[in-house]
């Protein structure tokens, strides 16, 4: 792919958790205030950062099971919603506390508006606490859409939620540049039918992000302005 810079897309989609901001620390901490309030051992990071990518629900289950798969025994089954219960409270007040924005994203977000091209926020995270992540670190004022994981009734990888934020927009999908960490954000892109750049730095369920298929992989957010 071309330098973006020079090939400027009508709208920007970003996903946010390991994109725009490294929220695996109030996550992990989320987690094991969870685990701890069922009488079970804390995951710590890095076994969260695998698990985040699919929504709040999934990464509640990939806890209580402690794999990818999120698949429940029949116990941990009947567990879940009081543990999803706990960990959103948590979550409520970690939320922000030691989240970080990466290197490069202000930026880059900066230089977008200038332009003039409009920007969404599309993740699986649920709207509260992606609203209270973004006015915490001061990214809010960035993005004329947010499309969360409870927006609509499907979550990234299906097409919706990236096919509803261009609609905001008023943008075709094709013209629009999705920028992402995961494969799902690939897989997510390709069914709307919009280009996808990756960073390397993101999550990706602790798979290398070069085997995902996005039409380009960056180390910065400012590779996409030069």
């Amino acid at each position: 792919m071309t330098s973006l810079a020079a090939q400027m897309p009508a709208a920007v989609l970003f996903d946010l958790d390991g994109t725009l901001v490294d929220s695996v620390p109030d996550l992990a901490r989320a987690v094991d205030q969870m685990l701890e309030a069922l009488g079970r051992a804390p995951a710590g990071v890095e076994l969260v950062r695998q698990w985040v990518g699919n929504g709040a629900e999934v990464l509640v289950k990939r806890a209580l099971g402690r794999d990818m798969e999120g698949s429940l025994n029949v116990d941990d089954a009947e567990l879940f919603p009081v543990a999803r219960d706990l960990f959103f409270g948590a979550y409520a007040q970690a939320n922000g506390r030691s989240s970080q924005i990466y290197p490069g994203v202000e930026a880059a977000l900066e230089w977008y508006r200038e332009q003039g091209t409009p920007m969404a926020v599309v993740t699986n995270k649920p709207g509260a606490f992606t609203d209270q992540l973004l006015a915490q670190l001061g990214l809010a004022g960035y993005f004329a859409v947010v499309v969360a994981g409870d927006t609509l009734a499907e979550k990234k990888p299906s097409a919706a939620p990236l096919l509803h934020a261009c609609d905001r927009l008023g943008q075709n999908a094709a013209a629009a540049l999705m920028v992402g960490d995961s494969s799902v954000d690939v897989a997510a892109a390709r069914a709307a039918g919009c280009p996808v750049v990756c960073v390397s730095y993101g999550y990706n369920k602790g798979a290398p992000i070069s085997e995902a298929g996005a039409d380009r992989v960056i180390d910065s957010l400012v590779e996409l302005i030069r």
